[in-house]
């Protein structure tokens, strides 16, 4: 059950808000302000429709109650009894929801990485396959796609290749990639007929701003080197590609592109992702136990999930579900139909694990 007091609470915070906004407070204040109203807003609009919906309850219920009711207003109250109930059960549920802790990267944008794992070729050419697929995702969300790093495999796909994925709510909907992706069908490289199974790994980093992690100049080193193109063409001949080592960590990060102030820009992109990717993954380890079981550990060895190309099936392991819809979800103009349940079975061990009482 919700606790009453915490949405007294809740209402409160939100109307305190209200009155601080009207009293015209500094730019600065305002903002604040603003931004705490913006995440109050559609909560405080549940809990509204949820106590109206309680409140219409109780009338129903007291009505049903009432000796001196006739029979057709009886009827009547016990239909809406059972709607009215129905509703209040599932405004409870989206509360409940809504007032789980947040991972604060959610609402933000996002760097992805995806990587040629077991397969050799075949292996290049899946990655390539699962690049597309994030692509015209973020196509069909209205994200916008940048190519940070890229490294092509010999018949193609990518070895490698680290893109920034911006947007709201980016990192929210692809953080549960992060791991293992295999790939069961015969390769064109195959001349036999015979059913491979190659595998990509994927990993999906909050992208941090410069306030988020801070990096010293003394603990990096940037060295420049000479650009070359595929095969000897179109080779940049300045020295612009740029390679940072993050001293601390051991981190390193290139980029390759034309422009070597967009190389450093870029390379630092990814070097900030990835240090906030271990501080996040240093805080996880300290909570694993209260992690265990909940779909989306973090762990990048981790085979999440298998696309059987013979037949047209996409698993994934976490939570046991089947697709017969391969070729929608490769080309993702399906992936939703993975990445939803997904949520929910992240938002379910959430709830399981606080007994069903937001904190």
């Amino acid at each position: 059950m919700l606790a009453q007091e915490r949405l007294d609470g809740l209402l409160d915070r939100f109307a305190e808000l209200e009155a601080r906004m009207s009293s015209n407070p500094d730019p600065a204040t305002y903002v604040r302000l603003s931004r705490d109203y913006a995440d109050l807003e559609p909560v405080v609009k549940m809990v509204r429709q949820l106590r109206q919906a309680q409140a219409d309850l109780e009338g129903a219920q007291e009505l049903l109650a009432d000796p001196s009711s006739d029979k057709e207003m009886r009827e009547l109250a016990e239909m809406e009894r059972e709607e009215l109930q129905e509703k209040v059960e599932n405004l409870a549920h989206d509360v409940r929801l809504a007032l789980l802790p947040k991972d604060a990267a959610d609402a933000g944008s996002a760097v992805l990485e995806v990587r040629a794992g077991t397969g050799g070729d075949e292996a290049a050419l899946f990655a390539g396959d699962l690049f597309r697929m994030y692509q015209r995702y973020a196509e069909t969300r209205g994200w916008k796609v940048d190519v940070l790093s890229v490294s092509e495999g010999e018949v193609g796909g990518y070895k490698e290749i680290i893109a920034s994925v911006d947007g709201n709510g980016v990192f929210a909907r692809l953080k549960f990639e992060s791991g293992v992706h295999r790939v069961q069908r015969v390769p064109v490289t195959e001349s036999g007929g015979r059913i491979h199974t190659s595998a990509a790994t994927v990993a999906v980093l909050p992208e941090a701003q410069e306030v988020d992690i801070e990096i010293r100049p003394e603990d990096i080193r940037i060295d420049t080197m000479r650009a070359s193109g595929a095969g000897g063409q179109h080779v940049n001949t300045t020295d612009s590609a740029v390679r940072i080592t993050h001293l601390p960590t051991g981190i390193v990060v290139t980029s390759a592109e034309k422009s070597q102030h967009q190389n450093r820009a870029k390379a630092m992109t990814v070097l900030r992702a990835r240090l906030l990717d271990m501080e996040r993954e240093k805080l996880d380890s300290e909570r694993s136990e209260a992690r265990r079981g909940q779909v989306g550990s973090g762990d990048r060895s981790e085979r999440i999930r298998t696309y059987n190309f013979p037949q047209g099936r996409v698993t994934d392991h976490r939570i046991g579900l089947t697709l017969y819809k391969l070729d929608q979800v490769i080309s993702g103009e399906a992936l939703d139909d993975v990445i939803d349940p997904l949520i929910t079975e992240h938002q379910a061990a959430l709830l399981a694990a606080d007994n069903g009482e937001p904190r």
